[in-house]
């Protein structure tokens, strides 16, 4: 698969259950659908945050999902401090420092801790700048 934002190709991180999709190059994030809740543990609950912002228009370009070519969506979260991504029906794109910020949010389910905190040190900025 290729970054839908400059293009590189993407490496695969696997950590335990959880497999995400990273860019060395920009440091954006792919998550495949579900993912993300294997995080926080609970579908309803994941999916109210993720969708409490709603759709936004915007100026970008939409780019293109890496999983199906498709056109994703930008989409917003709830939450203090809002997250703007791209979704498509295959999964979850986050801009460099967007996942960390969605990490911040959320509570890990019983297990998902250990993932998260791995995943929060990994994209919270300690990535080289493009």
């Amino acid at each position: 698969m290729n970054c839908p934002a400059c293009s590189a190709p993407l490496a695969a991180l696997e950590y335990e259950t959880l497999e995400v999709d990273f860019c060395f190059d920009c440091g954006g994030v792919w998550l495949d659908t579900g993912e993300l809740e294997l995080l926080f543990g609970d579908h309803a609950i994941t999916r109210g945050f993720l969708t409490a912002g709603g759709r936004i228009p915007s100026s970008e370009k939409p780019r293109r999902c890496p999983a199906c070519r498709a056109k994703m969506e930008k989409q917003t979260t709830g939450g203090p401090d809002p997250v703007t991504y791209d979704h498509c029906e295959h999964g979850l794109w986050f801009d460099r420092g967007e996942l960390a910020s969605v990490l911040q949010h959320g509570s890990p389910s019983p297990g998902g801790e250990e993932v998260a905190r791995f995943l929060r040190e990994i994209f919270s900025g300690s990535v080289r700048e493009p």
